[in-house]
């Protein structure tokens, strides 16, 4: 194949990709299905990290700390929302997928439509405890009383409208286990470009439009999801999908409920164990002053940015192992992990080398007061020294999730970060008196530690054999 034809190739590979179009990856050639997958899901995970770029940017430009400090409190907390709804969209990704290698659309459908029900419960339940306990839950995670005093109502709307985000991570995993990831990356890219445009409105006032401050960045934020979701809904019920939702798909089965539960527990409690560590280091951070949230904050949200484009490659092995496991081909769902982890670490190697040498000038983007700059700085560069293997283990337990072993990634995050991370960067941060690095340290080399184990379990191949 000449130049000009693998140009031209890529092109109409890359239009597929970003067109969209659900279908099974058991058979062809592998490359594609990791780029024709993958593509619009580093596009979807991309505009999920840009939603916590925007908000940061736009209210770092209050100048005020205690804005920045609330976001970093309230969003420590939501990871446990993020956790529910990531790992509960593990679980219908594992399903649907499953049930689209083994060419059951009807029930791929009804599947999806049991674990929509459970994300809504889930839902309800934040909201109510969030709506009634806001300010005492950022007590609890040390805000100072000036951050709840000024700042507090930012974690009132995001508590309240935590059903936009939950529905569109789920939704969102449906589609991705469908084989169809365009349909995901479109819905964030709809959010994302209302949240740019309402985010500066809402915060700094226009017009007939009040300043809100760092409350108007929560609602600009709902507003773009919910609308995301509504979008979703509208390609569910398009009888063009293969996830179709009609009457007949609507009815509560108990059955294939507490399926999606019991495959999506493990899920939900790696991701909880995991973002429980983060409300953790959130707590010891606190001991620094504000301006160590406040940096620490901001690098959080510069990482969510690396970190949410190497999930699209990782999701799309998750998608790839469902689905070849379902046609009864676990060699190609091998291959395909491996393949797509490679290239996960290449990526992640990359953007190790940019904030080894440009973290003082990245953070630079989000705040000019030097102890903030230097602690995300700092963070920046102690974080990303574990980014190789960090590209790895993030696929292989995407992997192993895709493949419905939920239970064993649960297992390597309570050694990784509770067993290890946390009594170390206890220890370094707090009992020595390294203060922010020694918690950054514990943070590279947990999950560094984890990713080597994740390959290693992967390696031995147990997975192929679970049933979904």
């Amino acid at each position: 194949m000449s130049f000009t034809q693998k140009i031209n190739s890529f092109f109409n590979h890359l239009k597929e990709a970003l067109s969209g179009s659900e279908q099974s990856f058991t058979t062809g050639s592998i490359n594609k299905a990791i780029f024709l997958l993958a593509v619009p899901m580093i596009v979807e995970m991309g505009m999920e990290s840009i939603f916590a770029i925007v908000d940061i940017f736009y209210v770092s430009l209050l100048n005020d700390e205690h804005a920045v400090a609330a976001i970093g409190y309230t969003e420590s907390v939501l990871s446990i929302l993020y956790s529910l709804a990531m790992g509960l969209g593990m679980g219908a990704t594992a399903i649907v997928a499953r049930r689209v290698g083994e060419n059951d659309k009807l029930g791929a459908s009804i599947s999806a439509v049991q674990a929509i029900y459970l994300a809504l419960i889930i839902a309800f339940v934040i909201s109510a405890i969030g709506i009634f306990y806001y300010k005492d839950v950022l007590r609890l995670m040390g805000a100072s009383q000036a951050v709840i005093d000024s700042s507090s109502s930012y974690a009132l709307w995001m508590f309240a409208g935590n059903y936009t985000v939950t529905l569109l991570f789920l939704i969102n995993a449906v589609f991705r286990g469908a084989g169809n990831a365009a349909i995901a990356m479109k819905a964030l890219l709809l959010s994302n470009t209302l949240n740019i445009i309402l985010d500066p409105l809402f915060i700094f006032g226009l017009g007939p439009v009040p300043a809100m401050g760092v409350e108007g960045a929560a609602i600009a934020t709902n507003i773009g999801r919910g609308v995301g979701v509504l979008f979703q809904l509208y390609c569910l019920f398009n009888a063009k999908s293969i996830i179709q939702i009609g009457w007949k798909q609507m009815a509560m089965k108990a059955k294939i409920i507490f399926q999606v539960i019991k495959i999506s527990v493990g899920s939900i409690l790696q991701f909880i164990i995991g973002s429980a560590s983060w409300i953790f280091l959130m707590k010891l951070m606190s001991n620094f002053g504000d301006e160590a949230v406040a940096g620490y904050t901001i690098a959080i949200r510069v990482f969510i940015f690396t970190l949410l484009p190497s999930w699209g490659l990782a999701n799309a092995g998750a998608t790839l192992v469902g689905q070849n496991l379902g046609a009864q081909q676990p060699e190609r769902a091998e291959q395909s992990v491996w393949r797509a982890a490679y290239y996960n670490a290449f990526f992640m190697g990359f953007v190790m080398i940019l904030f080894l040498t440009l973290s003082p000038y990245i953070i630079g983007i989000f705040t000019d007061k030097q102890e903030v700059l230097f602690y995300g700085a700092q963070a920046l560069r102690y974080v990303s020294l574990g980014y190789i293997f960090y590209g790895y283990g993030m696929v292989m337990a995407q992997a192993l999730n895709g493949a419905g072993d939920t239970y064993t990634p649960t297992i390597l995050n309570v050694f990784g970060f509770w067993v290890f991370q946390i009594p170390f960067a206890y220890l370094v941060a707090i009992q020595l008196e390294w203060g922010p690095k020694g918690i950054f340290l514990a943070i590279a080399l947990a999950e560094s530690f984890m990713a080597i184990a994740a390959m290693i379990i992967f390696k031995r191949g147990k997975w192929k054999s679970v049933k979904v």
